[in-house]
């Protein structure tokens, strides 16, 4: 059985995150570090018409530091129906966006008060979509040196290292393949061999 693992609870996770926490089965989300802004805590990116496409979930963050389970979920502008809107447009066509995307709704039609609860839910609700069983529990304090840290994985500007096969994405007649895009990219695209998938990488 390998050591629990310790990860940062992300907004619809990159495909190299999720491949990390489908291998090691138990972990752990840090959630008592110090919240920084322009990482894939809150954010994930996708394939659209117009390329690689950000979606940001806007925080209401108090100046000085802040922890990540103290972070507040702000809805002061409707970012759950813009959210939604880019996904139908970017996946619509593809095999199994029709087929998981009611798994989904309660992303977008529940208004979770704190982002730590909002990527936990997110988390659950992908778990169950596609199918694996990966318990998790939430720091208690901060962790400073553990084994198995991929806490390095929540940089959004950090370019992925791990060869990803190719698979066949939406609008791949205009862009070439483009890796490491959020789970739901590899989840609408490749349906049940989704699992496969990620254990087919090799880190």
């Amino acid at each position: 059985m390998p050591e629990k693992a310790i990860f940062h609870p992300t907004y619809f996770p990159s495909i190299e995150q999720y491949a990390l926490m489908v291998k090691h089965k138990d972990i752990t989300f840090e959630v008592n570090d110090n919240f920084q802004k322009q990482t894939y805590r809150n954010r994930c990116y996708i394939l659209g018409a117009n390329g690689k496409q950000l979606l940001n979930v806007p925080i209401s963050k108090k100046s000085g530091k802040q922890k990540t389970k103290d972070i507040l979920v702000n809805y002061s502008e409707n970012w759950q129906k813009e959210h939604l809107k880019s996904l139908i447009s970017a996946y619509k066509s593809s095999p199994f966006f029709e087929f998981y995307i009611d798994d989904l709704m309660p992303i977008f039609t529940k208004k979770e008060q704190y982002l730590i609860d909002l990527n936990t839910t997110v988390f659950s609700l992908l778990n169950e979509a596609i199918q694996v069983n990966i318990p998790y529990e939430l720091s208690k304090e901060y962790l400073a040196d553990t084994k198995n840290d991929f806490r390095y994985l929540v940089n959004a500007k950090k370019e992925t290292l791990v060869k990803m096969p190719k698979y066949v994405q939406v609008f791949s007649d205009k862009y070439d393949f483009i890796p490491n895009l959020s789970i739901l990219d590899l989840l609408f695209n490749e349906g049940p061999n989704t699992e496969m998938y990620l254990n087919s990488l090799r880190f």
